[in-house]
């Protein structure tokens, strides 16, 4: 049986090679070339959006988690970037570290019935982004300012974000036309409520992100 399996994922894989191959010959897809975005709605591809977060570990060393699986949808029109929309959902429950015992500590509920969480706590709410701004700066960069809701708090905050390319996905994936971002901000994390070993761990808090979106 596991012969008969693996001769199966062999022919998968020869059968696809071709097609692949065909692309690679003419590289990715994906341009960084703003003539090729088109207007619409586009919906968050969550299988290629992540908001990694980093902060300065005892003055020793950077650490950084991920956070993935988010959700939300974009407005474009390329005539009126200054008309975009987004919304963005991210499942703070569905932190990721390479430390267990952090990740645990991330999520961990309060010592008692009048503390609080050191940080998100057992069940927290996801967070959300909604802008509420766009400035363009040239064809590629733009400011985008909205409100953060993060831990039961909501602030603004403003995204640098980057054009990164756009183009049309190949036909075995669908063939949809896609857009890609880079983003980077910088929150404190004391004012949304998560105050807790400053200053031995950094309450700036880097963020980067890498939003894909895919037209509906």
């Amino acid at each position: 049986m596991r012969r008969i399996l693996a001769s199966a994922a062999a022919l998968a894989i020869v059968g696809t090679a071709p097609l692949w191959a065909q692309g690679a010959a003419s590289g990715p897809p994906g341009q960084k070339n703003a003539a090729l975005v088109t207007g619409g709605t586009y919906k968050v591809d969550p299988g290629h959006t992540l908001v990694e977060w980093e902060v300065n570990h005892l003055g020793f060393s950077p650490y950084f988690g991920l956070f993935g699986d988010i959700s939300g949808t974009l407005q474009l029109d390329p005539k009126a970037p200054q008309n975009a929309k987004v919304s963005m959902t991210i499942p703070v429950s569905k932190v990721t570290t390479v430390n267990q015992a952090l990740t645990a500590h991330l999520l961990r509920g309060p010592k008692d019935a009048v503390s609080k969480p050191d940080f998100f706590g057992a069940s927290p709410a996801d967070a959300t982004f909604v802008s509420t701004s766009v400035k363009p700066k040239g064809k590629t960069m733009a400011d985008v300012t909205g409100n953060l809701t993060l831990n039961g708090v909501t602030r603004p905050v403003t995204l640098a974000v980057n054009f990164y390319g756009a183009g049309k996905a190949p036909a075995q994936m669908g063939g949809a036309e896609n857009i890609g971002f880079e983003a980077t901000t910088t929150i404190r994390r004391s004012q949304f409520g998560m105050g807790q070993m400053i200053p031995m761990i950094s309450d700036e808090v880097n963020l980067k992100i890498a939003a894909a979106f895919s037209k509906q």
